[in-house]
C-alpha cells in the first residue's frame, strides 16, 4: 500500500521539528506547492544534511539533486539548492544556502555520494566552488571551455569556438568571429512599426 504524500498540516509538523533541533542554524522554511523549503548557513549545510538523513522521523535519505540559482546583483551571488526525498514520509525537501563566488561550500559527498557529479556540475555551470570534493572538475563542458555557461553574464556566443581543421587533421579552438553582425529588431509588427520601406509599399498609393 502506498504511503500517502503528507497534508500541509503534516509538512507543518515536519517543520516544526527541524525547527526544534536545528534552532538558530534553522535561517528560515515555506510551505509551497506540497514541498517544504528550509534556509541554512554554508557552515551548516553538513550536519543539516546529516541530520535530515538520520533522524528517523525523517529519513531524507535520498540525494535527488543539487544545482545553483545565480543572483548577479546579490552580494552573496548563488543560491544551492539540494533536493532530498524521504520514502518512508513520502516527503521532498528543499535545502537552501546562499553563497559568494569565493567561497566554498563543503562537499555533501561523504553523507550522500551521489552528490558527486552533482557537485561537478554545479562547479561546472555556475564556478560554485565546494571544499574537500574527491574530483572537483568539469563535467559537461568541452576541454579547455573557458568561464561558466549558467551564469548570467555568460555571453551566449562564449568566448572561444571548436572546429575541426581539415588542413590541421584536428580540432582547434578560436576565439569567436561572428560573420555577420547582429541584425537590429525593433520587434513591432511589420506593418506598422517599422519607419523603412517594405515591399508591396508602393500599393498603398494606388
Amino acid at each position: 500500500m502506498a504511503i500517502p504524500a503528507p497534508t500541509s498540516e503534516g509538512l507543518s509538523d515536519i517543520a516544526a521539528h527541524i525547527a526544534d533541533v536545528l534552532g538558530e542554524r534553522l535561517e528560515g522554511s515555506t510551505i509551497a506547492q506540497g514541498e517544504l523549503t528550509i534556509n541554512v548557513g554554508v557552515g551548516d549545510i553538513i550536519n543539516v544534511l546529516r541530520f535530515l538523513r538520520d533522524d528517523p522521523s525523517l529519513a531524507f535519505v535520498c540525494l535527488i539533486d543539487i544545482c545553483g540559482v545565480d543572483w548577479p546583483a546579490r552580494p552573496l551571488r548563488f543560491d544551492v539548492v539540494y533536493h532530498l526525498l524521504s520514502p518512508r514520509q513520502n516527503a521532498r525537501i528543499r535545502v537552501k544556502l546562499a553563497v559568494d563566488d569565493t567561497t566554498p561550500v563543503p562537499s555533501a559527498t561523504e553523507i550522500f555520494p551521489a552528490a558527486d557529479w552533482f557537485e561537478r556540475e554545479a562547479y561546472d555551470f555556475y564556478g560554485i566552488l565546494f571544499s574537500e570534493h574527491p574530483d572537483l572538475r568539469r563535467i559537461l563542458t568541452d576541454y579547455g571551455f573557458q568561464g561558466h555557461p549558467l551564469r548570467k553574464d555568460f555571453p551566449l556566443t562564449g568566448f572561444v569556438e571548436v572546429r575541426y581543421d581539415d588542413e590541421r587533421k584536428r580540432v582547434v579552438y578560436e576565439p569567436v568571429k561572428l560573420q555577420q553582425e547582429f541584425r537590429n529588431f525593433d520587434f513591432l509588427s511589420p506593418w506598422e512599426g517599422p519607419e523603412y520601406a517594405l515591399p508591396g509599399d508602393e500599393k498603398r498609393s494606388e
